[in-house]
């Protein structure tokens, strides 16, 4: 089999130039859209103390050389969540980060190394508005890039109609056969042995050292999200508090959280919270993620003390993170997340 010619071949280039084009297109759209409802940009620090908290994300590791030849750690940051956040703090009301973000153990068709997140923040709003932000952004880039429908691998969806709003709770009774809410105490504290003997009957394979939150991830990856986004992007919504350790609980029901996730043709898009702003509480939950970070890679990563403290004058606000170039992937039709980098990372 021959080897596919590097994409700064001029032939190759030539292919992909149109859909590069319309990532630049789309960009500029989106930062107007931003622009003309008030929202500031914001240049946020790449190098960061931590570089989130998250169980399963992993970041790019390096260290600072002091001009005393001292060591520190540092990392690329897998979000600007934490710099955002301290801008909230102090003082800023509506921002937006339009950056490369970096998250290690991530190559495929729909993840790269190096990629493009757009973040931002409403102080003072609902998180249900930033569901209608994310339902915006499909139907502007499907305009500028002239797509009546967006595909990817089979499945399509409309990207002007209103996104369905489906609780998680739902999405596992109805594509699983599972009552997830069964396997939370009203604490919002779960039960592994309940939800592993749910998920068993339901035929999806288990293992004995399986915990709640490997059962979950399992649902969601072999039964849930293949179903999301079909004829309609779905927003998936209220999700168990033990899943989202960045949001704080619903006032109707401590056992989920102000957590949702935007989900186009079965590819995730977006990840919006009602921020949690309790410093106690968020450090609780750090620490629960890098004691299971530490289980599953044998690694852990610091606590930002800065943003905990910032925390504790961060006004109530809603936030949210859309993978950009996944956006542009559906909007243009393309099949591989390279294809629409105008400098791709290089394969190893």
């Amino acid at each position: 089999m021959t080897a596919a010619s590097p994409w700064w071949t001029p032939h190759v280039h030539a292919d992909r130039r149109p859909r590069l084009l319309a990532r630049n297109a789309i960009a500029a759209d989106i930062r107007a859209w931003f622009s003309q409802r008030d929202f500031i940009e914001v240049d946020t620090a790449i190098l960061q103390v931590s570089p989130g908290n998250e169980a399963h994300l992993s970041a790019f590791s390096t260290e600072a050389i002091t001009t005393g030849g001292e060591r520190a750690p540092l990392h690329l940051h897998t979000s600007p969540e934490f710099s955002c956040k301290k801008l909230l703090a102090a003082g800023e009301r509506r921002i937006f980060s339009f950056g490369k973000v970096f998250r290690n153990r991530e190559r495929g068709a729909l993840h790269s190394p190096e990629f493009t997140m757009v973040e931002w923040y409403r102080v003072g709003e609902p998180y249900d508005v930033l569901m209608d932000d994310c339902a915006a952004f499909l139907a502007l880039a499907a305009a500028r890039a002239g797509a009546a429908r967006f595909c990817f691998r089979g499945r399509e969806a409309d990207p002007f109609a209103q996104p369905e709003r489906v609780t998680v709770a739902q999405a596992f009774a109805g594509h699983a056969g599972i009552d997830l809410m069964a396997s939370i105490r009203p604490d919002g504290s779960t039960d592994r042995d309940i939800l592993h003997e749910a998920v068993s009957a339901a035929g999806i394979r288990t293992a004995p050292d399986d915990t709640w939150a490997d059962l979950f991830s399992r649902v969601m990856v072999e039964k849930v999200e293949p179903n999301l986004g079909i004829g309609v992007a779905t927003v998936l919504c209220e999700y168990p508090t033990a899943e989202a350790a960045l949001a704080r609980p619903t006032a109707h029901d401590p056992r989920v959280a102000e957590r949702f996730e935007l989900y186009c043709c079965g590819v995730e898009l977006a990840n919006g919270f009602g921020e949690l702003t309790d410093p106690a509480e968020q450090r609780r939950r750090f620490e629960a993620e890098m004691d299971e970070k530490q289980r599953v890679y044998g690694e852990r990563y610091p606590i930002d003390e800065d943003f905990l403290s910032a925390l504790s004058i961060m006004p109530d606000a809603s936030g949210v993170a859309l993978g950009f170039d996944r956006l542009v992937m559906l909007a243009t039709g393309a099949r591989h997340i390279d294809d629409i980098i105008w400098t791709p990372v290089a394969q190893l």
